[in-house]
């Protein structure tokens, strides 16, 4: 991050975000949200901050991201109750995908989840399990560049962090090699990353900041190798 950058950026509240988030979780109904909407504008404004100095961090080592802008990358607090048990209007989560192609889910990015009770967390990878045509082209990817993907998720730097996960299938689909290097991996229906940030973790954007940026710029191989494996997706018509 250049000098000047750092000098003129605002100072970030974390604590302000988590203490929003904590509140609504604790008070999940429409009144309450809707009669505290300038704390959710505040935080929202912290939130978009956070995202703003994220974006030109990781735009240091992964330029195709820099021309996002915050508000362009978050996802709403509104829950689809429909098909749910649950019937709680909201998720206390501030949730943004950060990538060339913004919050689209292909190309895949960096993303960051913020929500009290340890369950924040920073992701990577194709997190979507539904677009066949892109888990195709993963595990076609896969089998004709399986010692690549073995160096990028064998790396010392990577192993130490990050562990693949995914929905997968009981065996090798039709059509693949059940003998295949990467087998396990070919029953994949996505491939994504995860790494848990504890609450503490939160208390100085500053630390947290650094961190982040360290761990995405960690991921990054992960991601450029699925989205060379996505070249030329294109996302399906409602």
């Amino acid at each position: 991050m250049s000098k000047m950058h750092r000098e003129g950026r605002r100072h970030m509240d974390i604590q302000l975000i988590i203490k929003y988030l904590t509140d609504l979780g604790g008070n999940n109904n429409r009144e309450w949200y809707h009669a505290h909407k300038s704390e959710n504008i505040a935080a929202s404004a912290e939130f978009e901050a956070l995202i703003r100095e994220l974006i030109f961090s990781i735009g240091e080592f992964d330029s195709s991201v820099i021309h996002n802008e915050p508000k362009n990358l978050t996802f709403k607090l509104t829950r689809d109750t429909r098909f749910s048990h649950d019937k709680s209007p909201y998720n206390p989560a501030f949730r943004a995908h950060i990538s060339s192609m913004g919050k689209l889910p292909v190309p895949v990015g960096y993303y960051i989840m913020l929500k009290p009770g340890n369950q924040s967390f920073l992701g990577g990878g194709l997190f979507a399990d539904m677009f066949k045509d892109a888990t195709a082209m993963v595990r076609d990817y896969i089998v004709q560049n399986g010692e690549e993907w073995e160096k990028i998720i064998q790396a010392p730097e990577f192993m130490k962090y990050f562990t693949v996960q995914g929905s997968a299938l009981k065996n090798v689909p039709a059509g693949y090699e059940k003998e295949h290097p990467q087998a396990e991996y070919l029953k994949f229906k996505n491939w994504y990353l995860e790494y848990p940030i504890r609450d503490e973790e939160l208390r100085d954007a500053e630390v947290f900041l650094t961190k982040a940026t360290e761990l995405f710029r960690i991921m990054k191989p992960f991601n450029d190798y699925l989205n060379k494996a996505l070249k030329g997706f294109q996302m399906p018509v409602r």
